[in-house]
């Protein structure tokens, strides 16, 4: 059963300190699972059958990189936009 939409917002709103603390912690140990998850795509793909050879993991590091710095600034922001209305 979902949460009602101001229920889920607000405990995001008290909370969002500790989410950024928990990405900034974390963020090595992220990146690391995901290259390897990247660098085990990499190794499956057949390089013949690509038009240019990608160094996927190099790719993937920094694309989850700028995932991790969009959900920071999202979760920085959220609400910002109910205070304005206020």
């Amino acid at each position: 059963m979902a949460l009602p939409s101001f229920v889920r917002n607000g405990i995001i709103k008290v909370a969002k300190q500790d989410v950024l603390d928990f990405l900034d912690e974390y963020e090595e140990e992220l990146v690391r699972y995901f290259l390897e998850e990247v660098q085990v795509l990499d190794d499956r793909m057949d390089e013949e059958r690509l038009f240019i050879d990608i160094r996927m993991t190099a790719l993937g590091e920094e694309l989850l990189r700028a995932v991790l710095r969009a959900l920071r600034r999202f979760i920085v922001d959220f609400g910002e936009a109910d205070k304005d209305e206020d």
